[in-house]
């Protein structure tokens, strides 16, 4: 990338932005309904609040030129019991990884990508995850991702 990415990090004024980054990714992917992605916003934007205000969610945006978010990247810090490997008792959830359609290519979610994990690093923790989409998927593999053995089941 040949222009410098100008990023900062999310504060509670930002809890809108990120609510809608948010819907558009699920939207983007296919996920739900008008109707179940409204009701998830709902219920998302006072968690996030929650999650933030304790310190437990940070989020950051790169911006454009006018100094407004065109991609994003949230990282839970979620507690997590020790295990064999990983002793420190949390770990790193990426989320919400988002750009604005006209805005991909750019390297912008990598770059914020790379900056959650740095975060993740100096600070002791030992794992980061994620939810990959198809597009996702290569940038993250890039950078180190793996499959793990993890299964999901739904309960619904």
């Amino acid at each position: 990338m040949s222009e410098a990415i100008r990023v900062r990090l999310a504060t509670l004024d930002d809890v809108p932005t990120i609510v809608t980054q948010r819907h558009a990714m699920f939207a983007d992917m296919g996920d739900g309904t008008p109707e179940s992605l409204d009701r998830m916003d709902a219920g998302f934007a006072p968690w996030l609040v929650e999650k933030m205000t304790a310190g437990e969610y940070l989020g950051w945006f790169a911006l454009d030129e006018n100094d407004r978010p065109v991609a994003g990247v949230g990282l839970w810090v979620q507690p997590w019991p020790v295990g064999p490997v990983d002793q420190i008792g949390k770990r790193a959830y990426l989320m919400n990884v988002y750009t604005e359609p006209h805005c991909r290519g750019r390297g912008l979610a990598r770059h914020l990508v790379r900056i959650s994990l740095d975060w993740s690093r100096e600070r002791g923790l030992k794992t980061a995850l994620l939810n990959a989409s198809d597009a996702g998927r290569p940038i993250y593999e890039s950078l180190g991702f793996r499959q793990w053995n993890e299964m999901g089941l739904s309960l619904a």
